[in-house]
């Protein structure tokens, strides 16, 4: 990880939110500033190894916004991964644990086929549920995912060697310590 010092000033932490003794990692702060933002974007495209993907993978809901920006910029398509109830038309989903129960994503049956070449964007990684799941719902359509891409880690929380064991390699531009 380089020195993303510019970036990470501009990252607001939110004490007890979304409950006590959680620091949120609030990113919309650096959302708001257009030339950060551009720079967080060509950033992320710098640490993609093996060339262009076809596709850009995004998770629900800031996911979207870094995927996208991030294929405009590689050329490539996005694909959605939502939370249950979300897509039109036939899906296929995954339900994976949380914390304090379940949840479910979902994309398209047709978004991805067989030898895709699919790298997987979300703004945080944490615990690595939901990039876990994606990853298994991706491959379970023939994708080729061996890329992830984050904003933020936060490796005290162990989701980066997580997707490391299913043979993902996991960059991000910001770590901070603590949840």
């Amino acid at each position: 990880m380089d020195d993303n010092d510019d970036l990470k000033d501009l990252i607001r932490t939110i004490p007890d939110h979304p409950k006590p003794g959680i620091l949120f990692r609030d990113i919309s702060t650096l959302m708001l500033e257009g030339d950060a933002f551009a720079s967080t974007i060509d950033r992320l495209a710098d640490l993609l190894d093996n060339g262009k993907p076809d596709l850009i993978a995004g998770i629900e809901a800031r996911g979207f916004v870094f995927a996208s920006a991030l294929a405009y910029k590689l050329g490539c398509g996005v694909l959605m991964l939502r939370k249950s109830g979300k897509l039109p038309g036939t899906i296929v989903s995954i339900e994976y644990a949380l914390e304090y129960g379940t949840d479910m994503l979902e994309m398209h049956d047709d978004a991805c086929g067989p030898g895709a070449k699919v790298v997987l964007v979300d703004d945080l990684i944490a615990t690595g549920g939901t990039a876990l799941a994606a990853v298994e719902l991706l491959r379970g359509r023939g994708a080729l995912i061996d890329q992830a891409l984050f904003v933020i880690d936060l490796p005290e929380l162990g989701g980066a060697d997580r997707l490391r064991d299913l043979d993902v390699t996991s960059h991000a531009l910001l770590s901070f310590a603590g949840e």
